[in-house]
């Protein structure tokens, strides 16, 4: 009676388990087990709880012929006997309980977490790789925008020459690659199911050529292609030896959350950005693990490899405390919620409409990114020699400095109206690093407008602009 926990399990194994209680037997029976009392040598019944197919099986002397029958282990168990009808010792039971619970382990694993377990095991490799490529990209955009910042006014110049020179490596070597993320998303939405390689080499130099000569551009996108492309051709090679379901997205998760993280060195925000960016609003909690593995991997790989995430510590300059709150603050705060989200819809909105009407109103690409390219580089001279250049990392930390003097009223339209003049024109580069920017300064006008600090509007800006943009 102390054991019927593990006499469920082995009954639940198809093991047959005597009792010399009746009233233990029935609480075991399930519809598809019977009660049978036996009459042996003991002087009272033993009743027999076994499956219906069991019922017609020879008479069973020993648990050891029946394992043996049923699990054909391969070195057979010669010393154990084990009667179903007189007693045994202690170390003859614990190896048969061992024997069968391990059994029984495996078979569960093996039936309901294989793919999980042979998708972590991928998710570290993929966390690798990405995280090696992540790093080589990271590093390089750093040299590219400190060369930059150096030499702006010789390199702004460059700067339709060098969308020409991104329009040229696209269509001779990646014509098929040329829609970057409408690509990523199509497969992930099952439209499509091959992600071709060449698209790492060519988003890196893209990217690094937009912000070399004076773009105003992100990078997330980038790193997002990154770890979609090598996690897809991975899951491609997995697919030929191991048959996994739904194996397509889980590897495009796995491989977005690992390029995130690789890059921007923030696990935690790539898992949740990447479980949830292909439809808004769900989470795809089948691929947690995987994308957890290859997150945490490739975060570790490209920091050791000298990659070092932007941060600001803003600790000190938050000073609100549950205690004081109250409807009015909670209000406040809903309103500047409100204007943050208008703010990173038109974001997207526009930017969508500006690449629709470029493409119908230019007839030729080329044509389009030298003219749209000579207009942004005149803005970015007159407007403050390069301040909207780049990512907008600059921007940020200005926010967070302390001197109020460092940002304008005006400094979020202008990142923002820059940034999608950029991306519509035909230039390479992301879109979550700008709204980072466009919502660190738009908060840090907002807040004492509502008389909050105005780094703590900064840090509100910073993260709702971009889950309102990026739709994550």
């Amino acid at each position: 009676t102390s054991q019927s926990d593990i006499a469920i399990q082995l009954a639940s194994n198809n093991l047959a388990i005597g009792f010399s209680s009746n009233s233990i037997a029935v609480r075991l029976k399930n519809p598809g087990c019977k009660i049978v009392p036996l009459e042996v040598t003991l002087s009272r019944p033993i009743y027999y709880v076994t499956h219906k197919d069991m019922l017609n099986y020879p008479t069973i002397h020993s648990f050891t012929d029946f394992i043996k029958d049923r699990f054909q282990p391969d070195k057979p168990i010669n010393d154990l006997r084990i009667s179903l009808f007189t007693s045994y010792n202690k170390q003859e039971r614990i190896y048969l309980w061992g024997i069968i619970m391990i059994k029984t382990l495996f078979k569960h694993i093996s039936k309901y977490y294989k793919d999980t377990f042979v998708l972590a095991i991928a998710g570290v490799a993929v966390g690798v790789l990405v995280g090696l490529v992540d790093a080589a990209f990271g590093l390089g955009l750093n040299a590219c925008t400190a060369i930059r910042t150096k030499y702006f006014w010789y390199l702004i110049w460059f700067l339709p020459l060098g969308g020409v020179f991104i329009w040229f490596i696209y269509h001779q070597f990646g014509k098929s690659v040329a829609n970057g993320m409408k690509m990523v998303f199509h497969v992930g939405l099952g439209k499509n199911t091959k992600l071709p390689i060449r698209m790492v080499p060519l988003s890196v130099i893209g990217t690094w050529t937009t912000h070399l000569f004076g773009g105003s551009a992100g990078r997330e996108g980038v790193a997002v292609q990154i770890g979609a492309a090598v996690s897809n051709n991975i899951g491609r090679l997995v697919d030929k030896t191991i048959d996994i379901e739904n194996s397509r997205k889980m590897f495009l998760i796995t491989g977005m959350a690992a390029g995130f993280s690789g890059l921007f060195c923030t696990p935690l925000a790539a898992i949740f950005f990447a479980l949830e960016v292909l439809v808004a609003g769900k989470l795809e909690y089948h691929a947690l693990i995987p994308a957890t593995v290859a997150s945490i991997s490739a975060a570790f790989t490209s920091r050791t490899l000298g990659l070092r995430k932007f941060h600001i510590n803003i600790l000190e300059t938050l000073n609100y405390h549950p205690s004081t709150y109250n409807a009015v603050l909670l209000l406040k705060l809903a309103t500047m919620g409100l204007v943050f989200g208008i703010v990173g819809s038109l974001f997207a909105l526009i930017l969508r409409y500006l690449r629709l009407k470029f493409a119908f109103r230019f007839s030729s690409p080329v044509k389009k990114v030298l003219i749209m390219g000579s207009v942004v580089a005149v803005l970015m001279m007159i407007f403050h020699q390069g301040r909207y250049s780049g990512t907008g990392s600059n921007l940020v930390a200005l926010c967070f400095d302390g001197i109020t003097d460092d940002i304008y009223a005006y400094d979020w339209i202008l990142k923002m109206a820059l940034t999608i003049l950029t991306l519509s024109s035909g230039f390479i580069g992301g879109e979550v690093a700008p709204l980072f920017s466009i919502g660190s300064c738009l908060g840090y006008v907002l807040g004492p407008v509502f008389g909050f600090d105005p780094m703590f509007g900064a840090a509100l800006g910073f993260a709702s602009v971009f889950c309102s943009g990026s739709n994550t």
